[in-house]
């Protein structure tokens, strides 16, 4: 007896032609290598020098790191970059959340790679308490500019650094100047009134505001208003162009109330669009005008050496801290005085004195 005929069926899946891969396992395996291979400080300061933008991305990734192991090449690279620094201007940019610092400064960034200026962004996003991450979104805000040849825009983490900015952020400086960079723009977290460090480290401080952010009585608050070298009312576009204009009516009254400022220069508030590049120009003309005075009665000069002793400063209260933290036996003592201190055994202030005496002993 015949065995039934099959019937073929057009839904029976046939063998279909084999995919390529996606990738070649070669480039692979040597990108892997090119990870592996750490960079000798030699040759990341090397590539600094001939404006590699690879080499200082990854000098300042060495520089922010916490691993004490880091620590001596990090500071053989900074001291082999310092001859070629300081022959920037430095930016800091400031203003609450949503007042649009990364929008403004893709604007002013594009006007200042526009004029031959060789532009670094040194962005700084708030870290979470919680989960200590951070988004880091800034190079997808400023699309436009990170596509420019003569820009460079590093986002970094503030960790637990209060004042608006980063660990290294000074340090990040001085290998972007040494990579050619001549204008290095500070953007901060924004944080509002607290927001003072990034001040100790900018030659021109720009507070940007929005209209309906605060009368006089606001603007006279101060902190972070008095260090302003100039504010500028942003987003006046729109049926918002008369509201900042009111603003910058508003700011100018209080700024008339500060204390005259050791440079001499005289703050002022202008407004722009970062939409529709309206003033724009006119703040880097503002900027231009205070660098000028700033240098011709010797001001200029004199802040950056206060600027060198601050930092020195700073950096050896960093450096106790973190030696005091990474100390074997106070990390155990800092465990057992907590506990000490949570089932109320020990004062908090008799607890932080005994961990400081064992420490210096």
């Amino acid at each position: 007896m015949k065995s039934p005929k099959k019937t073929i069926s057009a839904l029976n899946e046939k063998d279909g032609v084999e995919q390529p891969q996606k990738f070649s396992s070669s480039s692979v395996e040597l990108i892997q290598q090119m990870r592996r291979k750490q960079p000798s400080a030699n040759d990341l300061i090397d590539g600094i020098l001939k404006h590699d933008k690879v080499a200082l991305s990854r000098a300042i990734t060495l520089v922010e790191s916490t691993n004490p192991e880091h620590l001596s090449k990090a500071n053989e690279v900074i001291n082999g970059c310092l001859p070629s620094a300081n022959k920037s201007v430095r930016i800091g940019i400031t203003g609450v959340p949503g007042v649009g610092k990364s929008t403004f400064i893709e604007a002013f960034g594009k006007h200042l790679t526009s004029l031959g200026k060789k532009v670094a962004v040194l962005a700084v996003d708030p870290s979470s308490t919680i989960s200590h991450g951070s988004i880091l979104g800034d190079k997808t805000r400023m699309e436009e500019l990170v596509k420019d040849e003569n820009a460079f825009i590093r986002p970094s983490a503030s960790g637990e650094t209060l004042g608006g900015v980063a660990r290294k952020t000074r340090e990040s400086i001085i290998l972007c100047e040494a990579c050619g960079f001549d204008t290095i723009i500070i953007e901060t977290v924004g944080v509002g009134q607290s927001e003072t460090a990034v001040h100790s480290m900018v030659d021109f401080f720009l507070l940007l505001k929005i209209s309906g952010a605060g009368d006089e009585l606001q603007g006279i608050k101060r902190g972070i208003m008095e260090m302003a070298d100039a504010i500028v009312i942003n987003k006046a576009d729109g049926d918002n162009i008369n509201k900042a204009k009111l603003a910058k009516t508003e700011f100018n009254r209080a700024l008339h109330l500060f204390p005259a400022k050791k440079s001499g220069w005289i703050p002022t508030a202008s407004t722009c669009s970062s939409y529709t590049k309206d003033g724009i120009n006119e703040v880097w003309n503002t900027i231009s005008d205070y660098l000028e005075l700033a240098k011709s009665n010797n001001y200029f000069q004199e802040k950056r050496k206060d600027q060198n002793q601050f930092w020195m400063m700073e950096t050896i209260n960093e450096q106790l801290r973190s030696n005091f933290y990474n100390h074997p036996e106070i990390i155990e003592l800092i465990e057992q005085n907590k506990k000490a201190v949570q089932n109320d055994e020990m004062s908090p202030f008799a607890a932080a004195v005994s961990l400081l005496e064992k420490y210096f002993k």
